[in-house]
């Protein structure tokens, strides 16, 4: 794709384009192509995010979770994963734009989504709720909440621990960023780290 080969004002055109498409089949077939379009919409808010364009990506992200919210409403089981991963972009976007107690509502609700698909579906799902918390974490961090930001990242952290374990490889980078906000979020506390937790920061190379 343009947008991994990092060429995003191609990949703008691009998506631009599709979203125009599957917007205009959606007027005729609703629910052949809504899903399509949800997903072309978030496309165009994290590619518009890479390029700094934040008002419009909100936009972006904000029409892609109410479409979704409806997918979801209709079949949990078939749209509610699309409905997390929709709101942990929103939260995002708003937090970039300073919106912070916007951005808390749409994670912690992508959090809470995750949470009862991973009840469901821990291996699917897990390392998607661990991501939700890092989020979380961020968000609480900036609101000045920092224990229940700790809590946030700590989850994260023992949730992710698992995974790495098993396929260091692929989960090295979100263990690498758990496990440094985790430390920083105990040393602003002056509280000390878990002996398991700092162990495996020892091993992925965060201090």
């Amino acid at each position: 794709m343009l947008s991994e080969l990092g060429r995003w004002a191609e990949a703008l055109a691009a998506v631009e384009e599709a979203v125009e498409i599957y917007r205009r089949l959606a007027e005729g077939n609703p629910p052949a192509f809504l899903p399509d379009l949800a997903m072309s919409l978030n496309n165009l808010g994290v590619v518009l995010s890479e390029l700094g364009r934040w008002a419009e990506a909100l936009a972006a992200a904000e029409e892609a979770v109410g479409i979704y919210r409806r997918l979801a409403e209709a079949n949990p089981p078939a749209f509610l994963p699309d409905l997390a991963m929709s709101l942990n972009n929103l939260g995002v976007v708003l937090s970039e734009l300073g919106r912070w107690a916007e951005a808390l509502a749409a994670v912690e609700e992508a959090v809470e989504i995750y949470r009862r698909l991973a009840e469901a579906n821990p291996p699917a799902f897990l390392p998607d709720l661990a991501r939700s918390l890092n989020n979380l974490g961020v968000v609480l961090s900036e609101l000045g909440r920092r224990a229940e930001a700790l809590a946030a990242f700590e989850e994260a952290a023992r949730l992710l621990l698992p995974f790495y374990r098993a396929y260091p490889e692929a989960f090295a980078s979100d263990m690498r960023f758990t496990l440094q906000r985790y430390l920083d979020a105990c040393r602003d506390l002056g509280r000390a780290p878990d002996p398991e937790l700092q162990e495996a920061a020892s091993v992925v190379g965060v201090e």
